[in-house]
């Protein structure tokens, strides 16, 4: 009998090795994480606008852009203050206490303080402290899904052989984070803290490193670009200003407000509310968002890997099929069952559970059968023997096992071992069934067991497809599992390369490895999982998203999205919202630049062909305060179209507005600016400066909040979308209009604003030009439409 160590030597050996437990260093300091917020161009182009906003005495526009500044940085700064929790709830599953031999007895230590070369006593329900190496075990099952991902418990014997593949593989050890299922045993412990399988995981996940989103990059690119628009326009209208001998106060202020306006200063806003509202409805899809980025990032996705148990399949053993008498082999395998059922689940090993629920509608019924034909005896399942045998008092013996092994014991059973095989090949688990007062035994069948597929998942992988997204298959189960099954759910089909869509037996470091490898062929990495073993590829993919259910803390802290109802469905489902999140920043985005290229262009022209200024500088304010923001974020809610995932995903280096967004931009810009001069000048020639400018001033805002209705979709018109489906962007339209109507009328507004009463003929020439470039809008999508038409090729 092992003494074990004796204290001292223990405490010899913790100096030596450290204690065991999971290191912590290299977190980022809350400072650093606060003050990289503002390391944006977008950021720095709001603050010079917030300064620029109060050097004018503009409080509240200084007010309202300081505002979207400090809640953009504390959103960033809480997502990614969580983010570095997922270390601390790693540590978390190491066992506390630990049972050990010190000093030849028995003893609770303190987890940490188990060292290499300490005998670790095991029993069901242990939180297994450190690696190590049975010397002992009696009908011992170790979980070690959070380290492998296997969907059951795995037997465990002493005197296994080394074989090639990872050390998890081997019957002979248990691993620091899994737990003991069944038995009891004894082991020596080999390594510790952060030599361990689990500190293995630890460090994949410190090195795990996700990138900017495409998001970021993106919103990055527009707004350097932006910057220098921005000033050359700026620097023109300035320059031409003082050439023509405006006085200089005047040209100042001109090219401060236009700088202001130039700036979309709702941006941060706009793009916060999309992916708030694409939260909200991820949410109603079962699948919660821990960091809004992960929204937009989900949307471009073009790779998922996703784990197999329970995300593709059901998550429970399931008898799939039976070869012989299927009555007589469900009933005898059930006379051979230890586990309870309690209405359609059970208690005990999930292998019984399935063997009573396929029986039970044959007649099976474990309380009844105890009654009825009690126990005399009992050899349980033994790692070993492979076989469970029970004799009742009926003088039967029924026994259960693997098939090799009952065979051996049984007489003649033809086709049985063919009939096996072929079972193995479609990725089942087989069980042979016998029953017999005495060897030899009489074999009355074979049971095919298998974790089946959700009913939703080969539509949903089809539909997966038709969106352009490549899905791979990481499992820790066996090869002829994984592949039977992606075949079966129609992941893996022909023209496939098994090698790159099904991952069988992955450990932490491969799963890591083959979400590296998409990432470096230039993919946006969605990666799905539920245990520790998943958490460095969560951390490394654009997306990480865990498993609700049963997942493990530091899964779902190392991810960006959790699901609910562990359903690969529900991905696909807040993909489709993903995407529309997407294209709803981008037309708010288009909108927004199309307006403030618009008042750019009007300021210029003017410039450049002699004019007097079109609009004052508080003017410029006014028109950028009221159209950048409520529209833009009314556009931002509109529904997803109905095609989104129907098209393929956005190719990963297509900037966040391409070359027909900037040629929309142009067009309406120059449309807005064309309308709103051609008013102008039209008055210049009847009525004085004062009235031109008025007049100027209103229809460049009925201009901006009437095109947000043509902005809601690039390709269809108003009432093919239907005008009520977005209320609040109605609602919007008609306040903001309104409103800008009363202006005239209000005595502050009039000495702020240099304005007048408008006559109803004013109203009227204001409204009727300033609709002018939606109804252009609207009617060139129907002519491309009618084209597109026309082009596409029409059915033999």
């Amino acid at each position: 009998m092992e003494r074990g160590l004796t204290s001292a030597e223990a405490a010899s050996r913790l100096r030596a090795s450290g204690p065991n437990e999971l290191e912590t260093k290299g977190h980022v300091s809350p400072l650093k994480l606060l003050l990289g917020q503002f390391n944006s161009p977008l950021i720095w182009l709001l603050l010079g606008a917030c300064t620029v906003s109060g050097a004018l005495g503009e409080a509240l526009d200084a007010l309202a852009i300081a505002s979207i500044v400090v809640l953009n940085a504390a959103l960033g700064f809480f997502q990614e203050f969580r983010a570095e929790r997922a270390l601390e709830a790693l540590r978390s599953l190491a066992a506390p206490r630990a049972r050990v031999l010190r000093d030849g007895a028995t003893v609770l230590v303190p987890a940490r303080e188990v060292v290499p070369g300490d005998w670790l006593s095991l029993e069901a329900g242990d939180l297994i402290a450190a690696d190590a190496q049975l010397t002992e075990a009696h009908r011992l099952t170790v979980d070690q899904a959070t380290l492998t991902g296997e969907s059951l418990p795995v037997d465990k014997h002493p005197g296994a052989e080394k074989t090639d593949g990872p050390s998890t593989d081997r019957a002979d050890l248990v691993f620091a984070g899994t737990s003991v299922s069944t038995g009891t045993g004894l082991a020596r412990v080999t390594q510790t803290g952060m030599a361990t399988e689990l500190g293995n995981v630890a460090h994949l996940l410190r090195t795990a490193q996700p990138g900017k989103t495409p998001l970021e990059i993106r919103l990055a690119g527009v707004s350097r670009m932006l910057l220098w628009l921005c000033l050359a326009v700026v620097a023109v209208v300035a320059i031409c200003g003082l050439l023509r001998g405006q006085a200089p106060l005047l040209v100042l202020l001109s090219g401060v407000s236009l700088a202001v306006a130039a700036v979309p200063e709702g941006l941060p806003a706009m793009v916060t509310i999309a992916l708030a509202v694409g939260v909200r409805r991820m949410a109603a899809r079962h699948a919660l968002v821990r960091r809004l980025k992960a929204v937009e990032t989900l949307g471009c996705a073009t790779v998922i890997c996703t784990d197999k148990t329970g995300t593709l399949t059901t998550g429970q053993m399931r008898v799939r099929e039976t070869w012989g008498d299927e009555r007589e082999t469900l009933l005898a395998a059930a006379a051979c069952c230890d586990a309870e059922l309690q209405g359609d689940a059970g208690t005990g090993d999930p292998t019984e559970v399935a063997i009573l629920l396929a029986a039970k509608p044959h007649g099976a019924d474990r309380s009844q059968l105890e009654q009825r034909n009690p126990r005399v005896e009992t050899i349980p399942f033994d790692a070993a023997t492979r076989l469970m045998r029970v004799r009742r008092t009926d003088g039967l013996s029924y026994l259960k096992g693997a098939t090799e092994q009952v065979l051996e014991r049984c007489g003649d059973a033809p086709g049985a071992l063919a009939a096996a095989d072929a079972m193995a090949e479609r990725g089942l688990r087989v069980l042979a069934v016998a029953k017999g007062k005495a060897q030899p035994y009489t074999l009355l069948g074979l049971i095919g067991l298998a974790d089946p597929p959700r009913e939703a998942a080969r539509e949903s992988l089809q539909k997966a497809r038709e969106a352009g997204l490549v899905t791979v298959m990481i499992t820790g189960d066996h090869p002829k599992t994984a592949l039977a099954i992606a075949r079966e759910i129609g992941l893996l089909q022909d023209g496939d390369d098994p090698a790159e869509r099904v991952h069988a037996r992955a450990t932490p470091a491969d799963k890591l490895r083959i979400v590296r490898e998409w990432k470096a062929r230039g993919a946006v990495v969605a990666m799905t999982g539920d245990g520790v073993n998943d958490a460095p590829a969560l951390r490394e993919a654009q997306i990480g998203v865990a498993m609700g259910r049963g997942g493990a803390e530091v899964t779902r802290e190392a991810a960006d999205i959790v699901l609910t109802d562990d359903d690969y469905a529900t991905l696909l489902a807040a993909v489709k919202e993903g995407r529309g999140a997407f294209d709803n920043i981008r037309k708010a985005l288009v909108y927004l630049l199309g307006g403030n290229l618009g008042e750019l262009a009007v300021m210029l022209a003017a410039a450049l062909f002699g004019l007097p200024l079109p609009l004052l500088p508080l003017q410029l304010l006014w028109v950028n305060l009221l159209t950048d923001g409520l529209p833009a974020l009314a556009l931002v809610v509109e529904p997803v179209e109905p095609d989104v995932l129907r098209r393929p995903p956005r190719p990963v280096g297509e900037p966040m507005l391409g070359r027909p967004q900037w040629r929309s931009i142009a067009f309406t810009a120059g449309l807005g600016a064309a309308v709103t001069l051609g008013v102008f000048v039209w008055a210049l020639l009847e009525r004085d400066l004062g009235e031109a400018r008025d007049l100027a001033f209103t229809t460049l805002v009925f201009d901006e909040v009437f095109r947000s209705l043509a902005a809601r979709s690039s390709q269809r018109v108003l009432w093919q979308l239907g005008p009520f489906t977005n209320s609040r962007l109605l609602a919007v339209v008609v306040g903001t209009a309104a409103l800008q109507c009363a202006l005239h009328w209000v005595p502050l507004a009039q000495r702020l604003l240099g304005l007048r009463p408008l006559s109803p003929f004013d109203l009227l020439v204001c409204l009727g030009f300033s609709l002018l470039p939606v109804t252009v809008l609207e009617l060139l999508k129907l002519v491309r439409g009618a084209r597109a038409k026309s082009a596409a090729p029409r059915p033999v």
